[in-house]
């Protein structure tokens, strides 16, 4: 399928008419919000169907993982939206000071305005539309930019949008890289990308040019640490689980492996029998196992397979874009495998010989956007205590980011800002500080010459 590109003076026509419909201040109205959110859930089970075909056109997933992770998530937001905005967006009292009474202090939150969301193709679904949730919630307009690299579903997606929302409100367009250009020569009052460290640093520029507010969630290299405390068995199924979800395109799936030398060769054993439960003996007739997005991504993941010794996996077909579960060993900590964000279902292997090793070795690299630790909870709390990540799982991975109610997002080289919840309005708002003070007295203290300076300066 050809997506066709969003013409230049459409966009500015767009932006224009959103920054119009925003100046209305029809958004505004927390009922009105809620009503856009109902409106988005009820288009979402509509088209249900629709959009998990897409999602099996495009990346072969299958309806259960498209469900569990794309429909369920933007679901779970959109409900906690609904049951708690009207308690998250009124205004909240703040103490005020002796010197200042007997004024009244509170914050509003109130809505950024025209929003920008971009989002990647690895789960082209959810993460366009869980960002969508907040700024609807927030009360902003909103331009979304789906990936071209999933053109079933960026298609679905527009009719799903076209049909629920009218375009000076919510928006959609397509393109390739020309158009997220064309997208940010203009001016927003708050970008929100999902991608690449890369595009995040050019989306970041371009918004400098504005003094934009950006939220970027980027990626990164997100290591798994098992000690020999940890229950073996266990960590090797919910690796196993979290590298092949998605076939490893996930920018929270484990990327690579600090394992203690005495468990090891156990692991080993127990993450080959977990692809056998997972998958069964041949991960390519799963219907559960997804293909790469492109043969760019297939090439480019499979010559990670040349960076150690294979002791798991190792099969690639080039014309179905599949590449077999594989587990790396005698790693170079220089190479590629070990350089680059790895985004698909190959897992490198790093032995250590104590906790200490491991922390040492993700202090010297970029901050990751997610963190695992399989050990007894006492050392697993002392890893993430001395190290810094965007978020953290003990004994799991990914499952933090299907918890609606904690926010999600990364720190230094994986991101800024971050979303879930209420931080989800929040990112989309300015929170502002009012202090109301009344006209019936006016205190003499705080005006020249500063008669009782001495007394005043002890309220100070």
């Amino acid at each position: 399928m050809q997506l066709l590109s969003t013409p230049t003076d459409t966009i500015e026509q767009i932006v224009a008419r959103q920054r119009d419909f925003f100046a209305t201040h029809r958004t505004l109205p927390v009922e009105y919000r809620l009503a856009m959110l109902r409106r988005l859930r009820k288009a979402i089970t509509d088209n249900e169907a629709a959009l998990c075909e897409a999602l099996r056109i495009d990346l072969n997933k299958s309806y259960e993982e498209a469900y569990l992770t794309e429909i369920s998530i933007v679901l779970g937001e959109i409900d906690n939206f609904i049951k708690n905005l009207k308690r998250w967006a009124a205004p909240s009292k703040r103490k005020t000071p002796l010197k200042l009474l007997p004024s009244k202090s509170y914050i509003r939150t109130e809505p950024l305005g025209v929003a920008l969301i971009i989002a990647p193709w690895n789960y082209p679904m959810q993460l366009l539309l869980n960002p969508l949730v907040g700024a609807i919630g927030a009360g902003c307009t909103a331009i979304l930019k789906p990936s071209p690299y999933v053109p079933h579903v960026a298609m679905a997606l527009e009719r799903l949008i076209k049909e629920s929302f009218d375009e000076e409100y919510i928006a959609i367009v397509q393109g390739h890289r020309d158009v997220n250009t064309a997208l940010l020569r203009e001016r927003y009052d708050i970008i929100f990308f999902t991608g690449s460290p890369d595009l995040g640093r050019v989306v970041m520029r371009a918004a400098a040019e504005n003094l934009t507010p950006v939220v970027l969630e980027l990626g990164g290299k997100s290591p798994v640490v098992v000690d020999r405390t940890a229950d073996i068995a266990l960590a090797a199924k919910r690796v196993a689980w979290g590298k092949t979800l998605n076939a490893g395109q996930t920018c929270i799936a484990p990327d690579y492996l600090l394992i203690h030398r005495e468990v090891k060769e156990p692991f080993i054993e127990a993450y080959k029998a977990a692809l056998r439960e997972l998958h069964g003996e041949d991960a390519s007739l799963s219907k559960h196992y997804v293909r790469m997005v492109s043969d760019r991504a297939f090439e480019r993941v499979r010559g990670y397979l040349d960076d150690g010794r294979i002791r798991c996996g190792g099969e690639a077909k080039a014309e179905e874009r599949y590449i077999e579960p594989t587990l790396l060993d005698n790693v170079a900590t220089d190479s590629a495998v070990m350089r680059e964000e790895i985004f698909g279902p190959v897992l490198p292997m790093i032995e250590i010989d104590n906790l200490d090793e491991a922390i040492e070795f993700i202090l010297r690299r970029e901050k990751p956007l997610a963190l695992y630790v399989f050990a007894d909870k006492r050392d697993a709390e002392r890893v993430i205590e001395l190290t810094s990540s965007g978020g953290a799982c003990i004994n799991d991975v990914i499952m933090h980011i299907a918890n609606e109610y904690m926010p999600f997002g990364g720190v230094g080289n994986s991101g800024m800002g971050r979303y879930h919840g209420r931080d989800s309005l929040y990112s989309f708002s300015h929170r502002r500080s009012v202090l109301s003070t009344t006209t019936k007295i006016d205190l003499p203290f705080r005006y020249m010459p500063y008669r009782w300076f001495k007394r005043i300066k002890r309220l100070l």
